[in-house]
């Protein structure tokens, strides 16, 4: 090989570090005869090459990544040096001026091969609950400092034993660097505890250890609280009925559906359909919970109250495959917490808080530096699509679309449920993992936690702030703390521009592209007319956008109470389209007009007539609200946000699709006054939804009839926006899209009128990509020079 003095030096950036990159980089260059180098830096990691078959290694490494591995960009400059002798790893160097600019891998379920060697008695690993490589294991749960080096995880108080060690350094290993390699000998270890302080007979549950206990325990019908990856979970046997209802008792978790674990898919297909697409996600490295439609053997009803869809995941580490070997059936496996307080992360919290929930407790002393939750995935239109990006999918980062210089640090707080925030830099989105709703102190915590955190890992200073324009929101607040600190301006932006926004950067949408329809449906969000928005029709662009039209709106007596109580909505709706004397009159048979009748509605209507505290919203939620309530599926209070509306999904039946058009409810598009803005009016769907409830209609036969007629309005409005404006491209965001029902009918009648259709897939439809969305607003006004963007930079928004 010529031995030349010139050689080239590649930064590589993107997801590269812990995740077997530098082994793969020595394997190729060795193989091909190169010499130099290749270390992780602050910057990327960094391959210095001297020889003649450069170009033949850059094909190669595109084409031999590693499974967890991913570039965003390579940049090339040359080297005036001699070739050294042959090719070797080197240490980790960190330039003090630098910036980070590699992605901190997410946490990977267990490999095949790691599987293997726990289940093999001649193996080192046999049955070692932490046994992992650079294919898999904990990374962004144990990291508290970059680069991603053993010093800066929670595995540097475990010194390696020489075992481990040998692995460790041989480049030709799958262990190679694999920071938190761990044995028997030199790693972590679990072990049982009795929450009442009593003494573990564990020949009562296994006669192997303590993780095989486990299983033991939860087919006698214990609650297990168990340490994973991210956070604790609380376990039991989902077959059996009275442990499901005492463990949602203890945990105040008294209708949202339970997670359910299971060994293997086999076990799965018992209980649910699953697809060849469904069993790739839920055998994937991710390993996310994946939404899945019941079928066959029944499940507890308290379960999945009302649902029809039941969320599974397989065992995402060791522990969990070895806890399962035994237990031939789907557990539950929650998050470890009371219900609306964040997972517990930490031994010491489970024996405070979870001692009145569970009755035993799985433990180790590999500390969880970062709680992270499980991902919530469902399959919709072909298309994986997030519910929930937490756990195998956050922090790894989103490109910004062409046109995104990137190299203003941008800092985005979010919305004030499914609180997500979001960072650029470098070009790249790093959207945090789910933290959930910021009304609960402990949450607000472990958001400050993780913007120091994440402050430190992606050596982060924000030169702009962008919050939502809802002055009371939490996030909004922390927001504008943070810019006076910093001193930085702050971008206040409007809730469903940025949901639109966030769908537009996840289809790479270019920054000076066209403006998109942006159709967003959602709960609420503060409106730039001071009133609630929550089903609107927006032109939009990253600079501006302009409202267009909506769902008509309708007060919300009692402000947030309505959006917690199916019924004022009802009857909110009953007295905007139809009156309360013909309600009276023509629907007093009704049972609905007998529950009526133990509401406070003189109350409601004075609060409405003189306006206090009833806020107009044209919100999607509310509406499916409302309709819920009218058929008897949720009335006084939910349990959960969108309880109403899922309960109401749920209940359709599929082949009432398929009916004749004429029995679809008829939602006309006229305009506010006659001759205002377009919106879409319900009176003639609630008065054919209720001469359904009088000839006694099968609910699951009024929801077809409710989603297809509401999604024909949304289509029927979209395509005339979309001629007049001369729009070619419509972008579906907003929670109630997160309504497969809704989302198909409206994205195949957008197709049939021949109309390019955006939606989210790898980011969430519902508050948790706002954020995202906040961000790249912020930033293209930023960089193009505008002072605020509250205000339309188009004109200013047409009031109601």
């Amino acid at each position: 090989m010529p031995q030349g003095c010139t050689g080239v030096s590649l930064i590589v950036r993107g997801q590269v570090q812990g995740v077997g990159f530098r082994p793969t980089v020595w394997r190729i260059a060795t193989e091909l005869g190169l010499t130099g180098d290749v270390r992780n830096t602050n910057d990327g990691v960094e391959i210095k090459l001297w020889g003649s078959k450069v170009d033949d290694f850059m094909g190669r490494l595109e084409n031999e990544l590693p499974k967890l591995a991913s570039i965003d960009t390579i940049t090339h400059s040359e080297v005036a040096a001699p070739a050294p002798g042959d090719f070797s790893i080197e240490p980790s160097t960190r330039n003090p001026i630098g910036t980070m600019a590699t992605a901190i891998a997410p946490d990977a379920a267990s490999c095949p091969d790691c599987i293997a060697e726990i289940r093999d008695p001649f193996a080192n690993r046999f049955r070692y609950p932490f046994t992992n490589c650079t294919n898999c294991g904990p990374r962004f749960s144990i990291i508290e400092a970059a680069p991603y080096d053993r010093t800066s995880t929670t595995m540097r108080t475990f010194d390696t034993c020489p075992a481990c060690a040998a692995e460790y350094e041989n480049p030709s290993d799958r262990r190679f660097h694999a920071q938190p390699i761990a044995c028997h000998t030199c790693g972590p270890h679990a072990w049982i505890e009795r929450l009442d302080d009593g003494a573990v007979s564990h020949e009562s549950f296994s006669m192997l250890d303590d993780v095989d206990s486990v299983g033991g325990m939860l087919l006698k019908g214990f609650i297990v609280a168990i340490k994973g990856l991210g956070g604790f979970h609380l376990a039991c046997d989902a077959t059996n009925a009275d442990v499901v209802q005492t463990l949602r008792s203890r945990k105040k978790r008294y209708s949202k559906a339970l997670a359910l674990m299971a060994r293997d898919i086999d076990v799965i297909r018992r209980y649910a359909r699953v697809s060849n697409d469904e069993a790739a996600l839920l055998e994937s490295p991710e390993a996310p919970i994946v939404l899945l439609a019941a079928n066959g053997d029944t499940l507890p009803d308290d379960v999945a109250p009302g649902l029809d869809h039941i969320g599974f995941m397989l065992p995402n580490t060791p522990m969990h495959h070895l806890m399962m070997r035994r237990v031939d059936r789907p557990v539950v496996m929650t998050s470890g917490n009371i219900s609306g307080h964040p997972q517990c992360t930490t031994n010491e919290a489970v024996r405070v808080e979870l001692a009145s929930v569970a009755d035993f407790a799985l433990m180790h002393d590999r500390d969880i530096a970062n709680r992270i939750d499980d991902s919530v995935i469902r399959i919709d239109l072909g298309k994986p699509r997030s519910l929930r990006r937490a756990r195998g999918y956050a922090p790894a980062p989103l490109p910004l679309p062409l046109g995104f210089a990137g190299e203003t640090q941008v800092l985005a707080l979010g919305a004030e449920l499914k609180n997500t925030f979001c960072l650029i830099k470098n070009g790249q989105a790093i959207l945090s993992q789910h933290m959930g709703d910021l009304e609960n102190a402990a949450t607000s915590d472990d958001v400050a936690h993780n913007l120091n955190l994440y402050a430190r890992l992606f050596e982060h200073k924000p030169e702009v702030i962008a919050v939502d324009q809802h002055p009371e929101y939490i996030s909004s607040k922390h927001g504008l703390e943070l810019a006076a600190q910093h001193q930085v301006p702050v971008y206040k932006i409007q809730h469903h521009h940025a949901h639109v926004t966030a769908c537009m950067v996840e289809n790479n949408w270019p920054a000076d592209a066209p403006a998109v329809l942006g159709i967003a449906m959602d709960g609420l969000g503060l409106g730039a007319d001071g009133t609630i928005w929550g089903g609107e029709f927006l032109k939009c662009s990253y600079a501006g956008f302009e409202r267009l039209g909506c769902l008509k709106p309708v007060a919300m007596p009692g402000g947030t109470a309505a959006a917690r109580e199916p019924w004022r909505n009802a009857y909110a709706q009953i007295l905007a389209e139809i009156g309360a004397a013909d309600f009276a009159m023509n629907y007093c048979e009704l049972p609905l007009f007998e529950r009526f009748k133990s509401a406070p509605l003189t109350a409601i209507e004075q609060m409405i007539k003189t306006d206090l505290n009833t806020p107009l919203a044209s919100s999607c939620g509310r509406l499916f609200d409302a309709a819920a309530a009218m058929t008897g599926l949720a009335w006084d209070r939910q349990d959960y946000e969108g309880q109403a509306a899922m309960l109401f999904e749920a209940a359709l039946d599929r082949d009432a699709l398929n009916e004749p058009d004429d029995l679809i409810y008829p939602f006309t598009t006229p305009r506010l006054g006659g001759k205002g803005m377009p919106y879409i009016e319900p009176v003639w769907a609630w008065r054919a939804l209720l001469g359904d409830l009088i000839l006694q209609t099968p609910v699951g036969t009024i929801s077809a009839r409710f989603h297809r007629g509401l999604a024909r309005a949304i289509v029927t409005l979209a395509d005339r926006f979309c001629d007049s404006e001369n729009l070619a491209t419509v972008a579906l965001t907003g929670g109630c899209f997160q309504n497969a029902t809704l989302l198909e009918l409206v994205h195949k009648g957008l197709e049939a009128c021949e109309r390019d259709v955006l939606t989210h897939s790898k980011t969430p439809a519902n508050d948790g990509s706002v954020a995202l969305g906040q961000a790249v607003i912020a930033l293209h006004q930023h960089e193009r020079g505008n002072a605020n963007v509250s205000r339309n930079p188009w004109s200013d928004c047409r009031n109601l």
